[in-house]
């Protein structure tokens, strides 16, 4: 059994920093303290570093398919980006196909993520619900899927309010968890052709058919419906001022109530759709305002989003520009899994919006516990030897062409960060040193338990 002694760096968890040594030996964090010794380990030096729990990923699309689109990324390329970024493991969708079990979109997923660069767990997207999907849900959960997810757009995705209800009552009774995209989809469909009647056809065009009501109805909708149906909640992609009021009117009534918000909505603003390149950034939910972005800042200050994921759905410039002059057909999403960390470091901890300790909770610990991982999340003796040495003395800028994904574009081009992933470690195996990609393929599926709402 391999071991690794990390030295010199300081170890970040949710609940404080400490100058200490980490003993790594097979796939698990044996010791953690100060003037560690191993003969016989590999030395790694965090002289002037952070040690972090790798990051979780919450929400990703890898292998996708999207109006006839498919995404750039599948899981051989979107894992290594990930990696590099310091993300450990992602959990994405496993979509059920019309008129497919939830088992046969479990298989397929299963497929696709064959020789990850990550770990990776799925989310099991519901496109339809009636009793024979209601029976499998314990079989999903003793396959270690343990969350949902359901949406109220989109043709062939899209479920009724009742079919929601009805799938919340189940999903509480196993401890598991259904996050919802929330947007009124009959209201935008009418606004999409309102604002293409008015003569705006291009970008610009996007986010005004999907304004800030519409994501705000539908957390409230979503609300009631799980206060009816007595089950816990939880909110992907969370853009809006309006619906973050919602979801927590929502807690002050008692209800459990989880937010994920992603990096595009702390950093971007709709005046990206006046771009040259303005497709680039169509994504669902749409950009906002200025006011959003600094309502969710102040939301992750005070500890009342759960977690940041990504929505990684890319797509290259030319699916998008295919479709420029009609915005309702742009394909929605964006490039995002290897620069969450550093993002989040650089305008988060670096501002001094958020500290070190909020970063692993929202990056790291919080998606741990809520979704099912108990092994990870933390630098602690017995949990898995999934490991961030960030070196904060970096810098750089992010642009279309540097990343590792597929894609060749990134709606932070043009960004400056600081800090990186110097090394990272997965169950105890090198996957990136010295910020360079070292070993393929090291990625496992991981097991979920259910969910914990505490």
């Amino acid at each position: 059994m391999s071991s690794i002694l990390i030295k010199n760096g300081v170890v970040i968890n949710a609940s404080g920093r400490a100058r200490q040594d980490v003993l790594i030996e097979g796939d698990k964090i044996a010791a953690v303290g100060q003037s560690l010794t191993a003969p016989g380990a590999e030395m790694l030096d965090a002289e002037g570093c952070f040690v972090l729990p790798g990051f979780i990923d919450t929400h990703t699309h890898f292998g996708l398919e999207v109006g006839g689109a498919i995404t750039a990324d599948n899981f051989a390329s979107g894992s290594k980006a990930a990696a590099l970024g310091g993300t450990t493991c992602v959990l994405d969708f496993a979509t059920q196909a019309p008129g497919g079990s939830l088992q046969q979109a479990l298989q397929n997923w299963h497929a696709q993520a064959q020789g990850a660069s990550c770990n990776y767990g799925f989310h099991m997207a519901i496109a339809h619900w009636d009793e024979d999907v209601r029976q499998e849900l314990p079989t999903m959960v003793e396959q270690g899927v343990t969350s949902f997810k359901m949406y109220m757009v989109y043709d062939g995705l899209k479920v009724d309010d009742g079919q929601i209800y009805s799938a919340l009552q189940e999903t509480a009774k196993l401890d598991t968890l259904v996050g919802v995209h929330c947007e009124n989809w009959e209201v935008l469909l009418r606004r999409i052709r309102e604002v293409q009647l008015s003569g705006i056809t291009g970008p610009e065009g996007h986010p005004l058919s999907r304004p800030n009501a519409v994501e705000a109805e539908a957390v409230a909708r979503l609300m009631r419906i799980a206060e009816l149906a007595q089950a816990p909640c939880y909110v992907v992609h969370l853009s809006t001022a309006e619906g973050l009021e919602e979801a927590l009117r929502a807690r002050a009534r008692g209800q459990k109530v989880f937010l994920e918000t992603c990096p595009q909505y702390l950093l971007l603003t709709d005046a990206r759709y006046g771009d040259a390149d303005g497709a680039k950034f169509v994504m669902s939910p749409p950009l906002r305002k200025a006011v959003d972005t600094e309502a969710l800042w102040q939301a992750l200050q005070s500890g009342q989003i759960n977690t940041i994921g990504t929505d990684h759905c890319s797509f290259t410039m030319a699916q998008k520009n295919k479709f420029v002059q009609d915005f309702s057909k742009i394909p929605n999403g964006a490039a995002g899994v290897q620069h969450r960390g550093q993002l989040l470091y650089t305008y988060g901890v670096c501002e001094g919006r958020i500290t070190l300790e909020q970063m692993v909770a929202l990056l790291s610990a919080n998606a741990a516990k809520l979704f099912g991982m108990p092994d990870y999340g933390e630098i602690a003796p017995g949990k898995a030897a999934d490991v961030v040495i960030w070196d904060p003395a970096y810098e750089g800028c992010i642009t279309d062409t540097n990343t590792a994904h597929n894609c060749d574009n990134s709606p932070y081009a043009g960004f400056i960060v600081k800090g990186r992933a110097k090394d990272v470690l997965l169950h105890g195996e090198l996957a990136v040193q010295g910020g360079s990609f070292k070993q393929a393929g090291l990625g496992k599926y991981i097991h979920r338990s259910r969910c914990d709402f505490d």
